[in-house]
């Protein structure tokens, strides 16, 4: 026996797809800064300490945002 295929309201996927546009962005956003900061540390190697700063801040941020959208699809979509 198969179980019924979830059926998501489109205002729903239009709130999933918002969010993980929203994650994508920050993503990006975060990488950008971390490139940055990359580039600009083997010029001036006083620059590492804030690339290592920024990226014990922001990998935290992202992984509990990707997590939450995780779960919110997996809950919209029925999995177990």
């Amino acid at each position: 026996m198969t179980e019924p295929s979830p059926t998501i309201p489109p205002e729903e996927i239009a709130q999933l797809q918002k969010k993980f546009s929203e994650i994508k962005h920050s993503i990006n956003n975060a990488l950008a800064v971390m490139m940055a900061l990359s580039e600009m540390s083997q010029r001036r190697p006083d620059y590492a300490e804030k690339l290592a700063s920024t990226v014990l801040a922001k990998a935290p941020q992202i992984v509990t945002s990707l997590q939450e959208f995780t779960q919110a699809l997996n809950e919209k979509a029925g999995a177990k």
